[in-house]
């Protein structure tokens, strides 16, 4: 089997500012999918990749918080939600969609997820601490939210200029 490693969307991507759609059925192209946008968010390295940050505007994210190590434990859900949150922690955080640029952003300390895995089974996943943080940071990818959207104005206004100019010299 191949693996294919998929090109990272960045600010200012036009589909990293737009809600994904609901996958209707789990068939093998979104299984090919979901493996493939784990093989790349391994490579990238990053610990979170949302399906509209490889250019595919569906709800599916895949999460590892602990890629490297026997900790490694690979989440992938299929139209994700949050059903609960409770409790705030501000964190340091950065994406593969926004390089080389991280702030601090306020979060729900405790969430509770809800989704589907690839068999279709509903799963919940009650999520505290990095993995609370990174399951909401990839359901913001798929509503269209990027991380700069929820910095203050002048801060993001700032980003957002600064990443304009860099992809232009790109």
């Amino acid at each position: 089997q191949t693996v294919t490693i998929f090109h990272i969307c960045t600010y200012p991507e036009k589909v990293l500012s737009q809600p994904a759609e609901p996958i209707t059925s789990i068939d093998e192209d979104v299984i090919k999918l979901a493996d493939h946008m784990a093989e790349t968010m391994y490579n990238a390295p990053g610990i979170g990749l949302a399906a509209n940050q490889v250019g595919v505007a569906k709800r599916l994210l895949v999460a590892d918080i602990a890629p490297r190590g026997p900790e490694s434990e690979l989440i992938v859900l299929v139209n994700p939600e949050i059903v609960a949150a409770e409790g705030e922690v501000i964190i340091e955080e950065g994406c593969l969609s926004v390089p080389e640029y991280q702030a601090e952003v306020k979060r729900y300390e405790k969430i509770t997820v809800r989704g589907l895995d690839l068999n279709g089974e509903e799963v919940e996943i009650e999520a505290e601490g990095l993995l609370a943080v990174v399951l909401q940071h990839e359901i913001d990818h798929l509503n269209g939210i990027l991380f700069i959207d929820r910095l203050s104005k002048l801060k993001r206004d700032l980003v957002k200029r600064r990443l304009r100019k860099k992809k232009t010299k790109e």
